[in-house]
């Protein structure tokens, strides 16, 4: 069974009636449980210190955050209160991230049950995104020699502008971002390939597309590990995404994905990504794909 990452900080206190669903990070771990797949307990990661975080982000900002001293400004643009609790989160994030990544290298697969803090650039986050963890693990990873080359494979409803920051200058960290073209952010940061997608796609067309588009990627890039972002919210029932996937249509996502990886004989790492609206029981179950897709591949 592929190793699962989780750590108790992943869910960080928020205000009553706060938007976004933090209590769905537990009920994952609640899920993952409940169906067998971590029968031998969950890995703990290593929260990321200020250094790890200054690998992928601006000295300043992180100091900001770990001091509490955020500005308004940023504070707005994140979305959620910067309180001790989530500058916490945050960190657990990262390490999460970097920890399932190096399991991964050693067992195949892995993936935390956080993570996909996509929209988090060098100077600020944004989107409910505090640090990029994948750009933190990529670059901490290819600075200590573990990997060489990396592609992130972001298939979440939203363009990953953060980590196309985070990693603009490296040609060896590659970011792919299969999103809703007319959803958030309205200020995109080109990565290495975008593929913008209309409003209301379905199962079918949506695969058609990473069938047509990800196995000669994978295969030219030939990355020494592959970053997963399975966020949820292509999910048609999602409040904040714009296509019309199924929970089918996103298990089958998740195992071609996983099943390229796997074909291509490359590590690959998954977090979970996005996922919004007031059911958290279901948005766990949608959580939950990627991992089964793991364990059923392994």
């Amino acid at each position: 069974m592929p190793p699962i990452v989780f750590h108790p900080a992943y869910e960080a206190p928020l205000p009553e009636g706060h938007r976004f669903p933090m209590g769905k990070y537990g009920r994952l771990a609640e899920t993952l449980r409940a169906r067998g797949l971590v029968p031998d307990g969950f890995v703990r990661p290593e929260p990321a210190d200020a250094a790890l975080l200054s690998g992928a982000h601006e000295a300043a900002y992180v100091e900001a955050v770990l001091a509490g001293r955020v500005s308004a400004a940023i504070e707005r643009a994140i979305g959620l209160p910067v309180t001790e609790a989530v500058a916490a989160r945050s960190r657990a994030s990262a390490g999460g991230t970097l920890c399932a990544a190096r399991l991964a290298l050693h067992h195949g697969l892995a993936g935390s049950t956080a993570g996909g803090s996509h929209h988090a650039r060098r100077a600020g986050g944004a989107g409910f995104c505090v640090f990029n963890d994948v750009a933190v693990a990529a670059l901490a990873l290819r600075r200590s020699g573990e990997i060489a080359r990396a592609l992130v494979i972001d298939l979440d409803v939203h363009q990953g502008d953060g980590t196309a920051d985070c990693l603009v200058r490296e040609p060896d960290l590659f970011t792919l971002s299969i999103h809703c073209e007319r959803n958030y952010p309205h200020d995109k940061v080109p990565g290495d390939l975008d593929i913008g997608l209309p409003d209301g796609l379905d199962d079918a067309a949506y695969l058609a597309v990473l069938e047509a588009r990800l196995p000669a990627l994978v295969r030219n890039f030939a990355p020494d590990l592959i970053f997963y972002n399975a966020g949820v919210d292509p999910h048609r029932d999602d409040r904040l995404g714009r296509l019309c996937l199924t929970d089918d249509g996103l298990a089958a996502r998740d195992r071609f994905v996983v099943g390229l990886a796997r074909a291509e004989k490359t590590p690959l790492c998954a977090v979970i990504g996005g996922g919004y609206g007031s059911d958290v029981a279901a948005l766990a179950a949608r959580h939950a794909l990627v991992f089964e897709a793991m364990a059923a591949l392994a």
